[in-house]
């Protein structure tokens, strides 16, 4: 927890020890860790660096904590400092590369990144990086953007992504039809939902990320090869690529699950949550067999449950379901 400040395992387990204790000796201290003596000692030496802790005037050899609360708050203030000040370093950076980049060389418009290693890290830059809005095509299984199932922190994708939400940033992702057939799929679409807009389309051209309109990142090699990806940084093909996205995503269909998409109770009368998650997976062109399995339940539950769909839109046909849903809010365009 304290290596935000620099400190490692050993240093933080040292300090957290000596402040159980007020004040030890180093051979007392290294017992109570398992350390060696001399590992131990180093490690009192560095917490006296960073003013954690002491030698003792009293007695050679022992070792006295510094109070948490003035010790840790000192350091925590100056790595705040230090953030400000970096922060300010990478906005200057930032206006002279937009300055210098205002008409950059052809051969500087394009990057190859090969390795799942560089290409997750790649893509990890890009997502949270972005300032204002993250795009995304998603294929079912990912592809090779990411470089691997996890990102280069080595946390889930779907986690990751949570920090765009917290900054105020919007997501919008198009997913395959593929995504709602396999396992979990749903679950997971289900919470990506809180944090993100969401459509399906049956095939989408190819896996796809574009921060704030000026990088992206598509994939170069298929699945089984080694992964690779080419960013695409301010040109005419990153504006191929946006409006790529933009056409796919007007005609992909809107995901609604769960009570995120129910009708207010001050309207009238109209369907549940299930009734929705039912009717938004039919639209997205799953069969009602693949829904009930999704969804866990019976076949004719899925059945029963249309049927009374229709009856409460006044229509005799599944279009004309489809038609009136639009029509009455219970899906939508976002």
């Amino acid at each position: 927890m304290l290596g935000a400040i620099g400190l490692d395992e050993a240093q933080e387990s040292a300090y957290r020890a000596l402040v159980a204790l007020g004040a030890a000796e180093v051979s007392d201290l290294a017992h109570r860790l398992t350390l060696p003596e001399a590992d131990t000692e180093r490690a009192l030496c560095r917490l006296e660096r960073q003013g954690l802790a002491a030698r003792s005037s009293a007695r050679t050899g022992r070792w006295v904590a510094a109070p948490p609360g003035v010790a840790l708050g000192a350091l925590l203030t100056r790595q705040r400092h230090d953030l400000e000040q970096a922060e300010a370093t990478a906005a200057l950076l930032a206006a002279e590369y937009r300055a210098e980049a205002a008409e950059p060389p052809v051969h500087d418009l394009v990057e190859v990144v090969t390795g799942a290693s560089a290409v997750a890290h790649r893509f990890a830059q890009l997502r949270l990086g972005a300032t204002e809005e993250v795009c995304a095509l998603e294929t079912a299984p990912p592809a090779t953007t990411r470089g691997s199932d996890h990102d280069s922190d080595g946390d889930g994708d779907g986690d990751a992504r949570d920090g765009t939400a917290t900054r105020g940033v919007r997501y919008r992702a198009v997913f395959e039809r593929e995504v709602l057939t396999v396992p979990g799929g749903i679950a997971g679409l289900s919470a990506a939902l809180g944090r993100e807009e969401v459509r399906v389309v049956d095939k989408v051209p190819t896996q796809l990320v574009v921060a704030d309109r000026t990088i992206a990142m598509v994939p170069l090699t298929g699945r089984g090869a080694e992964p690779a990806a080419l960013v695409v940084h301010a040109s005419g093909l990153l504006e191929s690529l946006t409006g790529l996205f933009e056409a796919v995503w007007r005609d992909a269909l809107p995901l609604r699950l769960g009570a995120d998409g129910a009708v207010s109770p001050e309207g009238p009368p109209g369907p549940d949550a299930t009734d929705l998650q039912v009717l938004s997976l039919l639209l997205a062109g799953m069969t009602d067999a693949s829904v009930a399995k999704q969804l866990e339940l019976g076949l004719r539950t899925v059945q029963r449950r249309v049927k009374g769909l229709m009856e409460l839109a006044g229509v005799t046909t599944r279009l004309q379901l489809g038609w009136q849903a639009y029509e009455r809010g219970w899906v939508g365009r976002r």
